[in-house]
């Protein structure tokens, strides 16, 4: 842990000549970055698979005409399919849970007082007037919702909103039934889901550490445009 804490401080002086208080946070955001661009790879590899799922779509329908009356079966076929094709269903999960490490860190960050028996300096750090190891029930309670810290997490609200407005309509025009549907175990639910997916981030926002918010908050704006990019 207490390597990352100095790889974040480093960072933050780095910064400190062009974003004095806030470095840590440019450092939060800098991190993530670097975290996106480990990731992209497998972003690249997931999106290959996305169109080798498509491309099965005439055979799944073929499979779905052959077993109508047998589900088991149907479920069954069409795994074999994509072990045949050697295609995962499941492969866009990939980056996401590649990335939960990370997140996990930052919030284990900043919400420990102490870091190898040291007291955590990191959290002195601020992103304009709210502290990097506050929540927003913290700053509720302090200057309320429009105080200075309030206002943060206002901005970081709207910033969700629009993204996940924005991957709301992409997933509605490009829905996932190229995984397979209902008749791979599972994606059925996933693909009803993940339109809404990104409004969860909201809450995630409300109840972390704001370090570990700014790490969402940026790793969701960078899906969003590297999705756009590769699934154009």
């Amino acid at each position: 842990m207490s390597v990352f804490a100095d790889l974040v401080g480093h960072l933050a002086d780095l910064l400190n000549p062009l974003f004095g208080a806030s470095a840590a946070a440019a450092a939060i955001v800098l991190f993530t970055a670097l975290v996106r661009l480990l990731v992209h790879p497998l972003s690249r590899a997931s999106a290959r698979g996305q169109k080798a799922r498509t491309a099965l779509q005439p055979k799944i329908a073929e499979l779905r005409r052959k077993h109508a009356k047998n589900p088991e079966r149907l479920q069954k076929a069409v795994l074999e399919l994509h072990a045949e094709e050697k295609v995962s269903p499941l492969s866009g999960c990939l980056p996401s849970l590649f990335q939960l490490p990370a997140f996990f860190v930052l919030y284990h960050l900043f919400s420990n007082s102490s870091i190898g028996g040291a007291r955590n300096e990191l959290l002195d750090h601020q992103l304009l007037a709210a502290p990097l190891g506050g929540r927003w029930s913290d700053a509720l309670a302090g200057d309320g919702l429009v105080g200075g810290a309030g206002l943060v997490y206002l901005g970081l609200f709207a910033l969700v909103a629009v993204v996940a407005g924005f991957n709301y309509v992409r997933a509605k025009r490009m829905p996932l039934p190229a995984t397979g549907g209902q008749d791979v175990p599972g994606v059925g639910a996933l693909t009803k889901v993940m339109p809404f997916m990104s409004f969860f981030t909201l809450v995630t926002v409300a109840v972390v550490p704001l370090a570990a918010a700014l790490y969402v908050v940026t790793s969701s704006t960078w899906s969003a445009v590297e999705r756009a990019v590769l699934y154009k």
